[in-house]
């Protein structure tokens, strides 16, 4: 036994040195990663929260955020802020991470606001003042205000669709009628543009109100070619719709 001990510990000590180290567990990365925001681009904020609806968000932001493939023309940074920088859950159950947290954060300069449907838009989110503030606050320097189906309770709640025509989801119109007794309502058409507010009845009809004002921005071959590479069939002249001069 004395005679293999050494040769034992030799053994030993080779296998020990040799085993594969443990690997450190790998950790996430607790830096924070914000979109690239290119100068000489119109800035593009999507106003997330619980319960926000995919295709009142997607739509317009795939429609959007396809400017940046067009040339010659003064593309969209696209972005989302919300009222924390914690992930948020789509009404269908997506989990999304916000970019900006309009409470804290200092933000790009927004030169167009999008509101999509929330589920709680009728109710609890026109409870919300520091919401309702950062709405109105937006409203006073952005070239457009935008809304996709109950977005456009967003908006009136925060005032600032006074004077103007506004439209939400189809079968919402009398509660927002009700609701908002002296706003102009239209209840036949799938987008109104009065001055620099845009309200459709979202839905997949949120893609046509990004597209027409990607047409009133760059022109019908820009918007044509947009709707092109996303399989859409556009043509203005046959979608309902109302534009104040």
């Amino acid at each position: 036994m004395n005679k293999l001990y050494p040769i034992l510990l030799a053994l030993s000590l080779f296998f020990s040195c040799n085993l594969p180290k443990e690997q450190p567990k790998s950790t996430r990365s607790s830096k924070r990663m914000t979109p690239e925001i290119s100068p000489d681009r119109y800035n593009v904020a999507f106003l997330i929260m619980d319960g926000t609806f995919n295709t009142e968000l997607t739509a317009p932001f795939d429609i959007f955020q396809h400017t940046k493939f067009r040339k010659n023309i003064k593309a969209m940074n696209t972005f989302t802020v919300a009222n924390t920088l914690e992930p948020i859950t789509t009404f269908e159950g997506l989990r999304l991470l916000p970019d900006f947290d309009y409470t804290k954060d200092d933000l790009p300069p927004i030169d167009i606001l999008v509101i999509p449907s929330a589920e709680h838009h009728l109710d609890t989110d026109l409870k919300d003042s520091v919401m309702l503030d950062f709405v109105r606050k937006t409203d006073s320097t952005a070239l457009f205000m935008t809304s996709h189906c109950d977005g456009a309770f967003v908006l009136a709640k925060a005032g600032v669709l006074k004077g103007k025509v506004s439209t939400t989801f189809p079968s919402d119109i009398d509660t927002y009628k009700k609701m908002f007794p002296d706003l102009k309502v239209a209840d036949s058409v799938l987008f109104v543009h009065d001055e620099k507010y845009i309200t459709s009845a979202g839905g997949a009809k949120s893609f046509e109100a990004a597209l027409y004002l990607c047409e009133h921005l760059y022109g019908k071959k820009v918007a044509d070619a947009l709707a092109k590479g996303l399989v859409i069939d556009w043509d203005l002249k046959e979608i309902p719709h109302l534009t104040i001069d």
